[in-house]
C-alpha cells in the first residue's frame, strides 16, 4: 500500500461515499471555529473599506467574506461598461490647459490609461502618445513633432 493510501481506497471505497450528512463534519471539525473567527474578521475588513452606499447594496445576514467578496466584485463588474465610457471620454478630452502643468497633465493621462486598463479597456502606448501630443496648445507644436 502507497504511503499516502487510505484503508479505503485499498477496497475502492472512497471517503466521500463515507459521509452522509457534510453539515456534521463542518461543526464538529476543531478547526472550524477558527476559521468562522478569520472569516469574520475579513468580513469586516471587507465591510470596513466600503462606501455606505455600497455597504448597504453588499450587507447580507450570515454572510461569509467570499460571498461579500463576490457580491462587491459582481457589482464593480456590471459597472465596468459604464466606467470605461466614462473614462474614455474623459482621456479623449484632457488638455493641458485642464491642467497647472505639464507633469500634471502627462500623470493625469498616465492615471486615466491605468484605470482604463483595469475596466478592461487598455491604451496602448502609441495611443497615450497620441492623446498627449493632442491635448497640447499650439506653443508646443515644435515638441509635438519631436514626439510624434
Amino acid at each position: 500500500m502507497a504511503p499516502d493510501a487510505s484503508p479505503s481506497s485499498k477496497s475502492g471505497l472512497h471517503p466521500v461515499f463515507t459521509v452522509s450528512n457534510i453539515q456534521h463534519k463542518i461543526h464538529t471539525d476543531e478547526s472550524y471555529d477558527s476559521w468562522s473567527e478569520v472569516d469574520a474578521h475579513v468580513l469586516q475588513w471587507i465591510y470596513g473599506t466600503l462606501s455606505d452606499e455600497l455597504l448597504l447594496r453588499v450587507l447580507e445576514d450570515e454572510s461569509a467574506a467570499r460571498e461579500a467578496w463576490v457580491r462587491v466584485e459582481n457589482i464593480f463588474n456590471n459597472n465596468k461598461g459604464a466606467r470605461a465610457a466614462a473614462l474614455e471620454q474623459e482621456f479623449n478630452a484632457l488638455h493641458l490647459e485642464h491642467l497647472l502643468s505639464l507633469e500634471a497633465y502627462c500623470q493625469r493621462l498616465r492615471e486615466l490609461a491605468g484605470m482604463l486598463k483595469d475596466v478592461d479597456a487598455p491604451v496602448t502606448d502609441r495611443r497615450l502618445v497620441i492623446q498627449l501630443i493632442r491635448g497640447l496648445p499650439k506653443d508646443y507644436d515644435t515638441v509635438a513633432s519631436y514626439i510624434n
